[in-house]
């Protein structure tokens, strides 16, 4: 697909004829796409209940406020290990760490399976979000260290894929296997694959050798302070905006949890002689122009994939089998659109590229703005199809500009701290997201309601005319049906408003983000890494 391409973030010289060190032996792309496949499966599970809770919850017994956890624990274990696996990789080595991570994973997975109780099912979910995250960083740093530039045009776009399709259809393949099997599969379908993965990594990656002697200077309290940043973090942001955040005592002890952790974590990153995070990535410019971008990606990953099946859930009464039916436009978009962006990162300017994804995709959510109660699989066809295309024009060069022209010492503590952002943007999305929804709900029900008051005549004409059609039915308390009718149409209306407001927010935001790309400097001549790891 691409023989003559550019190192991912820079313009140098088009390399001299086909050099022997574009060869890349068969036995390490086998075990690459052994990677990635497991990496799709850790980012897939963190979706793919979604759409299956209330199957989960009836399976369990477990309450409506218990239930969220499900998703919640996974999300906490997984924010806390995705930064510590670029020192563990250094410490065991890709191959050790990959292998643990992918049959640690897929022991927890049959765990969750046999889950009686939801005490069980939590813990079992936090084993597979925590072992499982190890295997998303590993991915991008060996993409980046094993493979000569001149490959990046495939491999930038295969693993922009996987990051933004695994959460994508999560909860149209979750709503599928519940409908179709049982909630059991919805973790079993992981065993075999799972064991194939952990069998390849073992037996194919020969990618980097162990340093043993960092485990003598394993930073214990820098540790403890990032998980009880991380974790805390992402508690507050999933509960905050359903409990009226420090209101409540569990959100507000973790919020001081969390600011203690975040003291001790940043104090060792700084003091310790081995940091369990290295920051100093952040002081290649274009990495963190990177992590930014990737920061809002995550907003508009999760987010999007938040709103949808929230609005045919609320609004339309779907199930999840139909919701995963009206939403995996999105996915097929972006199968389609990631080898042509994998073209196009050798053709145009990256930050054009950033600046056309940035665009489309506040096109798609200014689209949503328009939104109605009929809105069905034929009105969110554009948006989808233009929320999938610029997901990709944005991901692969995000990913070639924040990784492409680091050294590859760096890679493995970088890659770690470049998945956290995008992470992080999608909790903090959520949380935004989630209090905008609340809180112009509430304001749109009040501006609404105003209207529909005794004194007011078209109130009163709507709803003379609502019991006069409830009359015609019998067995009906007529005035009380049209009463309660009128009060549904006005929540309805106000729930509609909100899902526009949030809208309307990601559009300005995406929107202003397309023309910021234009003061980025042109990504700079590639310096120490951009050979990946020859």
């Amino acid at each position: 697909m691409a023989t003559a391409t550019i190192t991912a973030g820079s313009m140098p010289a088009r390399p001299a004829a086909a050099a022997p060190a574009d060869h890349m032996p068969v036995r390490r792309v086998i075990a690459f796409l052994a990677m990635v496949f497991g990496m799709f499966m850790a980012i897939l599970d963190i979706q793919i209940v979604s759409a299956s809770l209330a199957e989960i919850q009836a399976g369990l017994s477990a309450s409506s406020d218990e239930i969220p956890w499900v998703q919640t624990a996974y999300l906490i274990a997984e924010v806390v290990m995705i930064p510590l696996s670029g020192f563990l990789s250094r410490m065991l080595s890709t191959r050790v760490l990959f292998t643990i991570a992918a049959a640690g994973f897929t022991a927890a997975s049959a765990l969750a399976a046999t889950a009686t109780n939801i005490d069980q099912m939590i813990v079992y979910r936090a084993i597979q979000g925590f072992i499982g995250g190890g295997m998303i960083p590993s991915v991008f740093a060996a993409a980046f260290t094993i493979f000569p530039p001149s490959r990046r045009a495939v491999v930038s776009p295969m693993i922009g894929l996987v990051a933004t399709l695994a959460p994508t259809i999560g909860p149209t393949v979750g709503g599928y296997i519940s409908h179709a099997m049982s909630w059991h599969w919805l973790f079993l379908i992981n065993v075999v694959p799972g064991i194939l993965v952990a069998t390849a990594a073992w037996s194919l990656i020969d990618f980097d050798k162990p340093n043993l002697k960092l485990f003598s200077k394993f930073d214990w309290w820098g540790l403890v302070g990032m998980a009880a940043f991380l974790g805390c973090m992402e508690y507050v942001l999933e509960e905050g905006p359903n409990h009226d955040w420090l209101q409540e005592p569990a959100v507000f002890a973790c919020a001081i949890i969390m600011t203690i952790g975040g003291i001790i974590f940043f104090w060792r990153v700084f003091t310790a002689e081995e940091p369990i995070v290295d920051l100093r990535a952040f002081t290649n410019v274009n990495f963190a122009f990177g992590s930014l971008f990737s920061f809002v990606v995550g907003i508009g990953l999760y987010g999007l994939t938040y709103l949808y099946p929230v609005f045919l859930g609320r609004i339309r009464g779907y199930d999840s089998m139909m919701i995963g039916e009206a939403l995996f436009v999105s996915g097929l978009a972006m199968f389609f659109t990631a080898p042509v962006a994998g073209i196009l990162s050798n053709k145009i300017d990256l930050r054009l590229m950033m600046m056309i994804g940035f665009i489309g995709f506040a096109t798609g959510t200014w689209w949503m703005t328009h939104l109605t109660a009929d809105w069905d699989f034929y009105e969110l066809l554009i948006p989808q199809i233009l929320r999938g295309c610029s997901m990709m024009l944005c991901m692969v060069p995000i990913n070639n500009i924040a990784l492409g022209t680091l050294p590859p010492e760096r890679l493995k503590n970088a890659s770690g701290l470049f998945n956290l952002t995008r992470n992080l943007g999608g909790a903090v999305g959520l949380a935004v997201i989630n209090t905008v929804l609340i809180d112009r709900n509430a304001f749109h029900y009040a501006r609404l309601s105003e209207h529909v008051e005794w004194g007011s005549q078209a109130a009163q004409t709507k709803l003379q005319n609502m019991t006069l059609n409830f009359e015609q039915t019998a067995g009906l308390d007529a005035t009380s049906a049209a009463i309660s009718k009128l009060s549904g149409m006005v929540h309805q209306q106000a729930a509609l408003l909100s899902f526009m407001d949030v809208f309307m927010m990601l559009t300005v935001l995406f929107a202003s983000l397309g023309f910021f790309v234009l003061f980025i400097n042109k990504p700079a001549q590639q310096g120490g890494g951009g050979g990946g790891g020859h």
